[in-house]
């Protein structure tokens, strides 16, 4: 048998303003929160001059303690030196109070509504000092706290003050009435006041976040303008070197075989280029982009890469270590373009130089080590700009991996990454042939 629990709509409502009554009235009533300086650049505040400007934060507070002078001298006037502690002191730290802790000075006026009754003699809740300080405490603490907060404590109050007098009977002066219209029409002035600050906060946290969000948009545009850019350039360049790498044979009579194979490399590379190119960077130019279904790189066609280079005039030196295992599809194609990337550099920067290429499997992923000496030789290393490095960083941190890049001793360059691959007992050694 299932019992279905079905909750009453009115027991909702009531549990749910028990509980933002605890919220705003209750949990932490008397905690220590401080008024802070009000803020001086409003349109009237910055035209006074500095002195009087950092002065003027301060007003609130001279405000609420004028307001607690107030108090104590109308409580002073009406009872004198015998009442005073009652009728105009404690009304006067309730509304001081306000300013460290607001929610504490309204539970301390609440008690001095039937203190005032049984001990003031004059059978009402609202001695005029004790009217006016409530008065200002509910207006302060609504103002620093929220509107929900402000129709609580005119609720409580009201309910007090009616309390209070039917228990003081007939000859009480009934001034309940009186705070409750007086005190409405505060509160409602100062929580249209406050729900417009909030409004205008609000519309300025949006403000902000759209300007944020405005510069990163049109970052992004100027950076897809690039791309596009980058990609007709170069795009149209590299199929120039191809079409005159493929031609450039015909126009010479009897071309030396050396000739028409480096005719034959550098159309090769200038296709493999362009591809990659329109792979890479062709997703920018329009939605329905679809890359190339080409198979990608892997580190079994690390010695094509190899040869490649080593046609360009680098010589290399390629070291397996470990058992030569198949690896996840990612890890592949990151580490060959990290060896790539890696023999392009020495190409650019080190002319004349000789690479080695370390690849260590161990039990916990795959090390990659390349290595190259100074430069040697006419040629000068070109500059560049260590997006290279960059990119290589940024494949090894994709893969929770490590990267060093650094000069060595000898005037060389030195890569080392170490990229961890999750073991499992389905891995099996490959033969390296």
């Amino acid at each position: 048998m299932t019992e279905t629990k079905t909750t009453n709509p009115e027991l909702r409502a009531a549990a749910g303003a028990m509980a933002g009554l605890r919220q705003d009235l209750i949990h932490d009533a008397f905690g220590y929160h401080p008024l802070p300086p009000m803020r001086t650049d409003g349109p009237l505040t910055r035209r006074l001059p500095a002195r009087l400007r950092a002065r003027a934060g301060w007003t609130p507070h001279a405000m609420v303690l004028g307001a607690a002078l107030i108090a104590f001298m109308q409580g002073f006037a009406s009872t004198g030196n015998a009442g005073v502690l009652l009728s105009g002191l404690l009304p006067a730290v309730c509304v001081a109070m306000t300013l460290i802790r607001p929610v504490g000075a309204f539970w301390l006026s609440m008690a001095l509504i039937p203190a005032t009754s049984l001990l003031g003699g004059g059978g009402g809740p609202w001695e005029p000092s004790s009217f006016f300080a409530h008065l200002v405490v509910l207006n302060v603490v609504a103002a620093r706290t929220r509107p929900r907060t402000a129709a609580w404590m005119w609720g409580l109050s009201l309910l007090l003050g009616t309390l209070v007098e039917n228990v003081a009977g007939r000859d009480s002066s009934p001034d309940t009435a009186a705070m409750a219209v007086a005190s409405a029409f505060a509160l409602l002035v100062v929580s249209l006041v406050h729900v417009r600050r909030e409004a205008e906060r609000e519309v300025t946290v949006q403000r902000t976040v759209t300007a944020v969000e405005r510069d990163r948009r049109t970052q992004l545009e100027e950076r897809t303008t690039i791309a596009r850019e980058l990609h007709d350039v170069v795009a149209h360049h590299m199929s120039v070197v191809a079409i005159q790498a493929e031609a450039a044979p015909y126009r010479v009579e009897n071309p030396p075989p050396e000739l028409e194979q480096a005719f034959v490399t550098i159309r090769e590379n200038a296709v493999a280029a362009l591809t990659e190119l329109r792979r890479v960077l062709g997703v920018v130019r329009a939605e329905g982009y679809e890359a190339p279904d080409a198979p990608q790189p892997t580190l079994a066609e690390l010695d094509g890469l190899l040869a490649n280079v080593g046609e360009a005039g680098l010589t290399t030196s390629k070291t397996v270590t470990g058992a030569v295992r198949e690896l996840p599809q990612g890890v592949e194609l990151s580490a060959y373009r990290i060896i790539q990337e890696a023999l392009s550099n020495t190409l650019r920067h080190a002319p004349g130089a000789t690479a080695g290429v370390e690849i260590g499997y161990v039990l916990g992923g795959l090390g990659l080590r390349v290595v190259n000496g100074p430069p040697t030789g006419p040629v000068k290393p070109s500059p560049g700009a260590g997006h290279g490095i960059t990119g290589m960083r940024e494949r090894v941190g994709m893969l929770n991996g490590e990267m060093t890049a650094e000069a060595t001793a000898d005037g060389g360059y030195e890569v080392t990454a170490f990229i961890p691959v999750q073991h499992t007992p389905s891995d099996a050694p490959v033969e390296q042939s």
